[in-house]
């Protein structure tokens, strides 16, 4: 998991595709391995791996090995926290603070 900075641009360079937010959307609130990712959003095993690398990358999934699978989760506070960031930088005037 990508800790740390956010890096705007990378984040919403993530966002900025289709079938990666199809991957979110599938990926909030459960653990989904690749080939459940390819069974629901019926992409291509290649490209729904090199969506998840671009996704990971900004931090916006976890991956957890499990056996020989690697499971995918939404990274639900990575994505608030840039979402705020992004705000921050564009509407400085309205401060947005993450609660519990």
């Amino acid at each position: 998991m990508k800790t740390g900075k956010i890096d705007t641009v990378e984040f919403a360079k993530a966002l900025s595709d289709d079938t990666r937010q199809k991957i979110m959307l599938l990926c909030c609130c459960k653990e989904l391995s690749v080939n459940d990712i390819v069974e629901a959003s019926d992409v291509a095993q290649p490209t729904v791996s090199h969506h998840l690398k671009i996704l990971k990358n900004a931090g916006l999934v976890n991956a957890k090995r499990s056996g020989k699978q690697v499971l995918y989760t939404l990274n639900q506070e990575r994505l608030a926290a840039a979402c705020c960031r992004v705000a921050e930088n564009f509407a400085p005037e309205f401060p947005i603070e993450l609660t519990e």
